[in-house]
């Protein structure tokens, strides 16, 4: 990797975020010299984006703190169609209510992390169906079409995977990478935007934005990926045992996201540290060197700075004293992750593997039966072997509560309501 002089490359290399770019010293030369626009795509797929977006939005955050400006492009168009980039099969096509619901989700994950105005470093959030809805097919075909090759476009690795495995592509599928790629120019003569970030799974998407608009505005444009992140152990970022890893905190709340960052493998700290958190290096550094025991106050400060970040500092210290009664003192904390259930049923009484299920620690009565044949589930504190179990309100705590726990990390409080 180069030794970049402009802040915002110095700050993403030493930080582990730069996979490629298509010009590093033409890029660097931009960033010392001028204000740049840069911008990354989301689409609207969902209500929330999750964990495994943070490190793109971190990437705008540090754009913004080097001063210059972020664009979020939200994918109210392409989300009509949806990104075939190395997918396996089509995606569930989403109606317009879709995925104006889910943008309007998707807004407040960018609250914390940039500044929004009109200043020349201030963020912007702009609507890709600001321009594709307006679309005439026939124009855009003859103004735009004409500049790509199907050969080509059948060579990139996203479509080639596809084609290779005799799994359908369509028609709607295969215009996606040309959209994205209109994108781009349009940031460009919307707003000056030199500069389009993401994964490195959108190299190829990235490319053709910068091709077309060398064809259709002479301009010079840049791109920058970063690497598809895993854990140490080859998990996908964002995901769970139990679900995704939501940034919304009505869809996963501090504690269950504070937890996700605490059990971060050891191997994967210091990597996580520079990523996903603003702690100084030389900080950064003295927390990878903690061994043993050690470095379980490492994963502390991880989980902490990061939730601090996203959801504020008053709900990461409660995620932290939350965890601390429940894992070192073995107390019942009230700000646990709580369900409710009909207190008519427990009168009668709820089968444990039903418990699991509506308490979301496992997915099916399948999955809870296993758990339970394992050895892995607790009432109370007390372990469960029976699979028939039903939980009545005999098992009620003096706090009204039962603490239902699965493994020695994941514990819900069920109440009757």
């Amino acid at each position: 990797m180069p030794a970049f002089k402009s802040d915002f490359l110095r700050t993403m290399s030493e930080r582990g975020f730069i996979h490629q770019t298509s010009d590093d010293a033409g890029l660097d030369a931009i960033f010392a010299k001028e204000t740049v626009t840069a911008y990354i795509g989301f689409d609207a797929t969902a209500k929330s984006l999750h964990a495994g977006s943070l490190i793109q939005i971190m990437m705008l955050h540090w754009l913004q703190q080097t001063g210059h400006r972020p664009i979020a492009l939200m994918g109210g168009g392409t989300s009509m169609i949806g990104d075939p980039s190395f997918k396996d099969e089509a995606r569930k096509l989403l109606t317009p209510q879709d995925i104006d619901d889910n943008l309007a989700g998707i807004r407040r994950n960018f609250m914390p992390y940039l500044k929004f105005g009109s200043g020349p470093n201030d963020a912007v959030m702009v609507n890709n169906a600001d321009w594709l809805m307006e679309i005439n097919y026939v124009n855009f075909l003859r103004d735009v079409g004409r500049h790509f090759s199907v050969n080509r476009m059948l060579a990139f690795d996203s479509v080639k995977l596809r084609l290779d495995r005799e799994q359908s592509l369509s028609f709607l599928e295969f215009n996606y990478m040309i959209l994205q790629a209109y994108d781009f120019v349009e940031l460009y003569k919307r707003l000056g935007c030199r500069l389009q970030m993401g994964g490195s799974d959108q190299w190829g998407n990235i490319i053709n934005g910068i091709d077309l608009g060398r064809r259709m505005e002479d301009a010079q444009l840049y791109a920058l990926t970063t690497p598809l992140l895993t854990t140490s152990s080859g998990a996908k970022m964002g995901k769970s045992a139990s679900g995704a890893v939501w940034l919304d905190p009505e869809m996963l709340s501090p504690y269950e996201f504070w937890q996700y960052w605490r059990n971060t493998e050891d191997a994967d700290v210091g990597r996580f540290l520079k990523l996903y958190t603003t702690l100084p290096l030389d900080e950064i550094a003295r927390l990878e060197r903690l061994g043993g025991s050690e470095i379980n106050e490492a994963k502390k400060i991880l989980a902490t700075e990061i939730t601090a970040h996203l959801h504020g500092r008053a709900a990461a210290e409660q995620a932290s004293e939350t965890a601390r009664k429940t894992f070192e003192e073995g107390a019942l904390a009230d700000t646990l992750p709580t369900v409710e259930t009909d207190r008519a049923a427990l009168e009668s009484g709820v089968g444990i593997l039903s418990l699991l299920v509506s308490a979301g620690l496992a997915s099916s009565n399948g999955e809870a039966r296993r758990h339970v044949q394992g050895g892995a589930v607790r009432l109370n504190d007390q372990p469960v072997s029976d699979d028939r179990r039903l939980v009545t309100l005999q098992d009620l705590s003096p706090e009204n509560v039962v603490k239902l726990s699965l493994g020695r990390k994941k514990h819900i409080l069920v109440r009757p309501a």
